[in-house]
């Protein structure tokens, strides 16, 4: 499963209502990003406005598909999309400035020991004993 990273930023004076919102998303929106094969979703808000979000999905270009293909999200994107700048007359999620991963820890670690993460407890032990 791959991992994305994304930005939009949120009208300063509408930052209460977005958090507002966010906090009881309808649960047809919920099923329909499960059911579209978002996982791991979260979103975090700067106080200045800037929205970064990350979701987990096999590929969100086909997750973004199948959420455009319900009726809740073109519902959830008109409720939503007065609360943005930047978007150019675009709903919110045709909006997303994605962010190219410049690190992971696990993949490096992987990449270094040729094992994975939970298999490295007491290496650097080792390593300091060996020195």
């Amino acid at each position: 499963m791959a991992r994305y990273c994304f930005c939009l930023q949120v009208r300063p004076d509408q930052m209460d209502e977005y958090v507002r919102r966010h906090q009881a998303v309808w649960p047809d929106m919920l099923a329909a990003l499960r059911d579209s094969g978002w996982s791991n979703y979260s979103l975090f808000l700067r106080d200045d406005g800037l929205l970064v979000g990350y979701v987990d999905a096999d590929d969100l270009d086909a997750a973004q598909a199948a959420m455009a293909a319900t009726e809740v999200n073109g519902l959830w994107q008109e409720s939503m999309a007065s609360l943005f700048t930047g978007l150019d007359g675009r709903p919110p999620d045709e909006g997303l400035v994605l962010l190219p991963e410049v690190f992971h820890l696990e993949d490096q670690l992987v990449a270094l020991n040729g094992t994975e993460p939970a298999n490295l407890e007491g290496r650097h032990e080792q390593r300091d004993h060996d020195a």
